[in-house]
């Protein structure tokens, strides 16, 4: 952990047109607002406050999502544009090393129209561009250093 000193009032612009800007920013008691450079808002909170996500939520969110995305062109090609899909997330918190020991997603779509052959050959197809692409997913499971720094008035 670092501590630094900041007169800056908003994040940086963006030095490349590829680069979003994220940050959070407080909007009550134990509520948070997160937003983009390019103009995305998530609510973010406690469990106990209406209406918001909590971080831990977002994670899984985010590996869900990113599952989805993955999967999105392997899937269209074979199925077409208008397939449908959801990617459903859970795990619970061990509360007392505050870790996500185990998330479990369950990608459910509708391959009934492909023999079964066609849908195993489909399956590890997905299956691979999930774990070759799904920057989340691969983050996840090899673990990041996160490198925070404080910086104060």
């Amino acid at each position: 952990m670092t501590i630094e000193q900041n007169t800056a009032a908003a994040p940086a612009q963006a030095a490349e047109p590829a680069h979003t800007d994220l940050w959070v920013e407080r909007t009550g008691t134990r509520r948070y607002t997160g937003r983009s450079s390019r103009g995305a808002e998530v609510l973010i909170g406690s469990q106990d406050v209406d209406g918001v996500f909590t971080p831990g939520e977002l994670l899984k969110i985010a590996l869900a999502a990113c599952t989805g995305l993955s999967s999105d062109r392997p899937l269209s090609r074979r199925l077409g544009d208008d397939y449908d899909a959801t990617i459903r997330v859970s795990g619970d918190a061990d509360r007392e090393n505050e870790v996500y020991p185990r998330i479990e997603e369950v990608l459910e779509v509708d391959l009934s129209e492909l023999d079964p052959e066609a849908a195993q050959r489909l399956l590890v197809v997905v299956e691979r561009a999930i774990d070759a692409v799904c920057t989340v997913g691969r983050t996840i499971k090899a673990g990041a250093e996160v490198d925070l720094k404080i910086v104060t008035d």
